[in-house]
């Protein structure tokens, strides 16, 4: 069977990514701070703990084959994710494990060559520096500056995704490599529900190895 660790197991795409493997089969391990916020289910255990605490990473995946990361990039101390994510690489190599990054839309290219969305007028002020900062994550990965080789996968979601429009489970999904994707009439939707199975169809399906994909409607 297999077993995936889903740091931030609580949010919004970390609660719908365990409800999800669940639902395949898949055993989980939910991390949080605080896991009152989460039901006992068949397959699923809850790990209470600091996801920025080494030791406590390394134990918690030992057996994993995939791990995955559902984290704010700033936290609410002003720390960032991105100063932080080497114990998740290391505890990921040395599980033998799939690293899996939720990761932001504002580093998607809204037209060949640019700009990103996070540099758009449109994008609103008040989440760019956890934008930013989250796209910085993805440029390490790439330019290899955490040390380990570890299989990773960085899944952006579209632009209007988050709790505020949790959408509909519609089963159906594109996918992307750079730029954003848009329907017909300009909008960047995908659900909480579908962007998991986007998430998990990766993990039982590996397709994308040491890349960003988008996922939308």
């Amino acid at each position: 069977m297999t077993s995936i660790v889903v740091f931030g197991g609580t949010g919004y795409a970390g609660s719908a990514i365990v409800r999800e493997a669940l639902a395949r089969g898949i055993a989980v391990t939910a991390v949080a701070r605080d896991t009152s916020k989460l039901d006992a289910a068949e397959g699923l255990t809850l790990a209470q703990g600091d996801a920025f605490d080494a030791s406590f990473v390394a134990d918690v995946t030992k057996d994993a084959d995939v791990v995955i990361v559902s984290l704010s990039a700033v936290q609410a101390d002003g720390s960032e994710l991105k100063d932080k994510f080497q114990h998740f690489v290391d505890a990921a190599t040395a599980a033998g494990a799939r690293l899996g990054i939720v990761g932001g839309a504002g580093s998607l290219l809204v037209a060949e060559g640019g700009p990103a969305l996070v540099d758009t007028a449109e994008f609103p002020d008040e989440v760019k520096p956890e934008a930013k900062s989250h796209g910085k994550i993805l440029e390490a990965l790439r330019a290899g500056d955490y040390a380990g080789d570890v299989d990773w996968f960085y899944v952006s979601p579209a632009a209007a995704f988050g709790s505020w429009n949790p959408g509909e489970r519609k089963g159906t999904y594109r996918t992307t490599d750079d730029l954003l994707l848009t329907d017909a009439e300009g909008n960047s939707d995908i659900s909480g529900a579908d962007y998991a199975i986007a998430v998990v169809d990766e993990v039982e399906r590996p397709a994308h190895h040491r890349a960003r994909f988008g996922v939308a409607y």
